[in-house]
């Protein structure tokens, strides 16, 4: 589909701003650039009552340095409808309410800071719009953005928050940092050059780890300045679902009526139930296949002594026949010994069933094996 011609001018000339110095991004018009328009296109078919933001565009060339188009796409839409809901919204409510949230939690993590801004009078969508709405990837060195994606996508959107708070609490945390702040300027310059100590990986998820911002604190201050947001302006114009906050909730969030989603075997590990029901399967199995070759064996060295038998009885009747032979060039016929008559090497007809049954039970587990495939 040719897609709206608004959302189609804008985002081609989106394409060659991101990660422009990425090799994927480098060429004008290269398959990177391609994929990126059609990924980004295409949402703005999926949802044309959202359209087509800026913001997006970072995230969905992030998802395509990582999967094919296909899979980015619905990345993105999980992203923008689960993780980030009402985020790239027309109005951008729901970017401006976590602004809110933010600057609440600041209180209670860095109260210099806290101070700092409320003093300058600077609102939170200034520095936060684009950590937030671009999941960092603008914002912190690439290792950093990879760690930071990776707990954003198992633990949800509060890890975004503990970011942001790190940022602030290490640069404007305290009086010393804040005697080169005099002003809105200079503070805004300060948060737009963080010092790159703060943002270096180790130290940045080791921070984010032990800062003590939970789920349960994101929510209960969502649902304080939710009631505020409505009070000065009324109800949220962007009806988002409730926002998810790990992984668990992608599937689980999903209706009764809807198709269950099919986990990967490499990903999700069976459940409990058919594991133990696969072991007892296995050990089953395996006792079964030991037995067998216990039998065999067995077999085996019933048909050696056999063997070893015949060949014994084989050599007397050899050693019989030749003093029979003997006895008689001397004209002895008379006194020929009655044992004069070879004992022909036999194999007693109960011998051979044996054999027979042995060969056929060797056959038989070999077969087996070549297509068990536990062993």
């Amino acid at each position: 589909m040719a897609g709206d011609p608004k959302w189609v001018d804008i985002i081609e000339r989106d394409l060659h701003r991101q990660f422009p110095f990425h090799e994927m991004f480098v060429a004008r018009g290269g398959h990177g650039q391609q994929d990126l328009f059609k990924v980004l296109k295409a949402y703005t078919l999926y949802r044309p009552e959202e359209g087509y933001c800026q913001a997006q565009a970072p995230i969905a060339a992030v998802l395509l340095m990582h999967m094919p188009a296909e899979q980015a796409f619905w990345c993105l839409v999980q992203i923008c409808e689960k993780y980030l809901p009402g985020y790239y919204s027309e109005k951008l409510e729901a970017i401006q309410l976590d602004g809110r949230i933010l600057f609440s939690l600041l209180r209670k993590v860095s109260p210099v800071a806290y101070k700092h801004l409320s003093k300058q009078k600077i609102d939170p969508i200034l520095y936060m719009t684009e950590w937030f709405m671009c999941a960092f990837s603008r914002t912190l060195p690439w290792s950093s953005v990879l760690r930071v994606w990776d707990m954003f996508f198992c633990e949800g959107v509060k890890i975004v928050f503990r970011v942001a708070l790190v940022l602030l609490k290490y640069t404007l945390g305290s009086s010393e940092k804040l005697k080169s702040c005099q002003g809105q300027y200079e503070t805004m310059e300060k948060l737009k050059a963080i010092d790159p100590k703060y943002m270096q990986e180790n130290f940045l998820i080791g921070e984010i780890v032990e800062l003590q911002i939970t789920e349960r604190d994101v929510e209960r201050e969502h649902l304080i300045q939710l009631k505020k947001w409505k009070e000065e302006f009324g109800e949220l114009q962007c009806k988002s679902p409730p926002r998810m906050h790990g992984a668990k909730a992608i599937s689980d969030s999903d209706p009764p009526n809807h198709k269950p989603l099919e986990h990967s075997p490499s990903i999700i590990l069976p459940s409990n139930t058919s594991a133990i029901k696969k072991t007892r399967e296995q050990k089953q199995m395996e006792k079964e296949q030991e037995k067998q070759r216990a039998k065999v064996a067995k077999e085996r060295e019933k048909e050696e002594k056999e063997k070893k038998k015949l060949e014994k009885k084989k050599s007397k009747g050899k050693g019989d026949q030749s003093n029979g032979n003997v006895k008689e060039e001397n004209g002895g016929e008379g006194t020929r010994d009655h044992r004069q008559e070879p004992v022909q090497p036999l194999v007693p007809k109960q011998n051979l069933k044996d054999t027979l049954k042995v060969h056929q039970s060797n056959e038989s587990l070999c077969s087996k094996e070549s297509e068990d495939t536990y062993l």
